[in-house]
């Protein structure tokens, strides 16, 4: 008997429909899956066959073909077991193959049944209400994820057995509760009032919430950075529904959300700088996202950012201009969504003390200058606000705790991100023309920028950031035109633009 069922395989954050077609026909007995099946998907027939036997059942003598269609789709993962399973048993004539008609069948199944989560069960369920299908039926561990796809019937399967017992009409499949369908991951933003002095480096973490900018803070050990980089998130808007569902989506094709839900906090990544430039941007040879995907809609936090392997750092520049990542691998291109905040952070020397009046730096002209070039130009050109972060004094220390916390600060990002949304973009994303047109330079302005960009030796990227830096900062005033006072502060950001070693000391 031949039975066709349906599931999906992903390419990329997208899953295509695959029709998993069993054919049980007399002859010798063998068990043969064609269909570009990698060696995961090879095992999987060794799984079903042995869960199938655990659940009482004997499967006759013949000739088993499985075929994953289309057959020029490579296939990789666990997530064919369950739909093998079900086509199998139907092709022996052990459950009614009417029962399957309009499902789509994800999971991969223990040696005793047990229906075990598998990674990109949110993008397979969008793919299977796109396809019409009358129920998804997915593990039970990747419901949640799965429930966040309106219109779809999910019905959550926890052993093969309850499968089979539900299509003979002996047992049910429970959907999830309404209250179930939508998980908030536990979360809570810092808040910005714990961070004692540093109003300079709080001005700049406003105004790259405000517009969506790049931002590097530089500073002695313990003076602050990593406490500012990790209060941004909760400087930022909350998800909307569809960026929810794209940063959700990343995580999902990553594996990362086993019992979870979907995503309504930011992502906030803060990778290790052993990482390798397919740990940060994807890769390998089964591609996954890397952590700039995971940043996705969210923050990416690069610590001690000399401390990352040059060529590391240099697979960054394609994400932060185009907020995409494309990675091709034996024939197959795939793309993966990037849009980040990057947050750097360094030490302003190899010892870290460089300008601190408390310890006295110990390095050389040649350490220093070796030191800052780990970190390459053009990947400074694509970070908008350079931030100094003295350490604190002591006297300071103590005002922790007072002064402006994160929702006062949050309540006026929220205003200039509106007014940006009016424009269409956020101030980051502005490009050539519309930037031009968005901020309305008049004959001082223009004077002030054109000063600047002589001293500091600025390209013509690091101009047009400046632009819109000094957009964002007119926007958290409310104004309608960049003023001169705009670009003065602006141009302030971009400190490591000069030569550090001599000016420094």
């Amino acid at each position: 008997m031949f039975v066709r069922v349906r599931s999906s395989a992903l390419l990329g954050v997208t899953a295509l429909p695959i029709d998993v077609e069993v054919d049980a026909a007399s002859g010798f007995p063998r068990n043969q899956i064609v269909g570009l099946a990698g060696t995961a998907v090879q095992e999987s027939i060794v799984r079903v066959g042995t869960a199938i036997r655990n659940l009482g059942f004997r499967l006759p003598s013949k000739r088993i073909t499985v075929n994953l269609a289309p057959a020029d789709l490579r296939k990789e993962g666990t997530g064919f077991d369950l739909p093998i399973a079900a086509a199998l048993l139907a092709a022996c004539g052990l459950l009614p193959p009417r029962a399957l008609d309009g499902l789509h069948l994800c999971g991969e199944l223990s040696l005793s049944g047990e229906v075990r989560p598998v990674r990109g069960v949110l993008p397979m369920a969008v793919a299977a209400r796109r396809d019409g299908a009358r129920a998804f039926l997915p593990p039970l561990g990747n419901a949640l994820e799965a429930a966040a796809v309106d219109g779809l019937a999910v019905l959550p399967v926890r052993h093969l057995g309850e499968l089979v017992a539900w299509a003979d009409g002996h047992g049910r499949l429970s959907g999830l509760p309404a209250g179930e369908r939508q998980l908030v991951l536990p979360g809570g933003a810092l808040d910005l009032r714990d961070v004692a002095g540093q109003a300079a480096a709080k001005r700049a973490l406003e105004i790259a919430a405000a517009g969506d900018h790049n931002l590097l803070l530089f500073g002695p050990p313990g003076s602050g950075k990593t406490m500012l980089a990790r209060r941004l998130p909760g400087l930022l808007p909350p998800l909307a529904r569809d960026e929810a569902l794209e940063a959700t989506t990343v995580h999902s094709v990553a594996g990362l959300l086993r019992d979870r839900g979907l995503l309504l906090d930011r992502p906030f990544r803060a990778p290790h700088h052993s990482i390798s430039d397919a740990g940060l941007v994807g890769g390998s040879s089964s591609p996954r996202p890397g952590e700039v995907s995971l940043a996705h809609r969210g923050v990416l936090f690069l610590d001690e950012l000399p401390e990352f392997r040059r060529h590391v750092l240099e697979s960054l520049r394609q994400p932060l201009e185009d907020g995409d990542v494309v990675l091709s691998r034996a024939g197959r291109t795939v793309h993966y969504p990037a849009e980040f905040q990057l947050v750097a952070a360094m030490n302003p020397c190899p010892c870290g003390f460089l300008g601190d009046p408390r310890r006295a730096c110990l390095c050389g002209d040649e350490q220093l200058l070796r030191y800052r070039r780990r970190v390459s130009g053009p990947i400074l050109d694509r970070i908008d606000l350079h931030v100094d972060v003295p350490a604190v004094p002591c006297a300071e220390l103590s005002l922790a705790g007072t002064g402006e916390g994160t929702a006062e600060v949050a309540s006026r990002v929220a205003g200039a991100r509106e007014r940006q949304g009016a424009r269409g973009t956020r101030n980051a994303r502005l490009r050539g023309g519309a930037l031009r047109r968005a901020c309305g330079l008049d004959a001082a302005a223009r004077e002030v920028l054109s000063r600047a960009a002589q001293r500091l030796g600025l390209s013509a990227r690091a101009h047009d950031r400046i632009l819109r830096v000094a957009r964002t900062i007119a926007d958290l005033e409310g104004a309608a035109r960049v003023e001169a006072r705009h670009l003065l502060e602006a141009v302030q950001y971009r400190a490591l633009d000069r030569p550090a070693a001599t000016e420094a000391r």
